[in-house]
């Protein structure tokens, strides 16, 4: 179905609902969900508000899969790094799960990951099924760090706040692109190098696991889905 005719030409070779979902980001972003209306969308993409609604049932459904875009690219590669990696090497793993989600935060659209943090949008009903993914992901952080982790570390944090401590951490990189920075690999190493050293990780280990989470890394990159 083609809809009504552009009210402007979009400049643009991205599918409708990306063009949708780019604008909205955009304006979410910048001026607050609450603030933006579905119409204020329709208008920056060129279409009319009508079509609008081919893709989407209203502007909860666009904040929902903004939403999962800052998070469900990781959350849904966490067991096939735990699977990857074997056991008395979870530095490795690790390492590779702060790669994969530096990289998920760095693409997302107009650094999405920012919504999360906006009261209208944790206010949101939608916000309860990205709460549920983030805490999956608090989760395999606290799991995988618990198992490589000095004793001090478990005994003073646990596996619950350990996790949540690695997760902000990578979280700076939401941080990092609302400061205008370009996130590079130097970059996601410097954030997935934190996370071991946190765990009480040594310089050799740590290492050990950049070199053995690279190629693990390009092979997850290539596959469908992942940014």
């Amino acid at each position: 179905m083609s809809g009504r005719p552009r009210l402007v030409p979009y400049a643009g070779s991205a599918p409708p609902r990306d063009q949708i979902l780019d604008a909205a980001a955009k304006l979410f972003v910048e001026r607050g969900f609450a603030a933006t209306s579905t119409r204020e969308i329709a208008d920056a993409v060129g279409i009319r508000q009508a079509s609008l609604y081919y893709h989407f049932a209203g502007k909860d459904d666009i904040l929902a899969e903004l939403l999962d875009r800052s998070v469900r690219p990781t959350v849904d590669k966490i067991a096939k790094i735990e699977a990857m990696v074997p056991p008395e090497t979870y530095e490795t793993a690790l390492y590779l799960l702060a790669l994969v989600d530096v990289t998920t935060l760095a693409t997302a659209p107009r650094n999405i990951g920012l919504l999360s943090r906006l009261p209208d949008v944790t206010d949101s009903p939608v916000f309860a099924e990205f709460r549920n993914d983030r805490c999956e992901l608090a989760e395999a952080y606290g799991r995988i760090g618990t198992r490589i982790a000095r004793a001090p570390v478990i005994d003073l944090l646990g596996s619950k706040k350990l996790g949540e401590i690695l997760v902000q951490v990578v979280d700076s990189t939401i941080n990092l692109r609302s400061n205008g920075d370009r996130i590079d690999l130097h970059d996601a190493d410097g954030l997935a190098t934190t996370c071991l050293r946190i765990c009480g990780t040594s310089d050799k280990q740590i290492l050990a696991a950049s070199a053995a989470a690279a190629p693990l890394f390009e092979t997850l990159h290539a596959e469908p889905g992942f940014p």
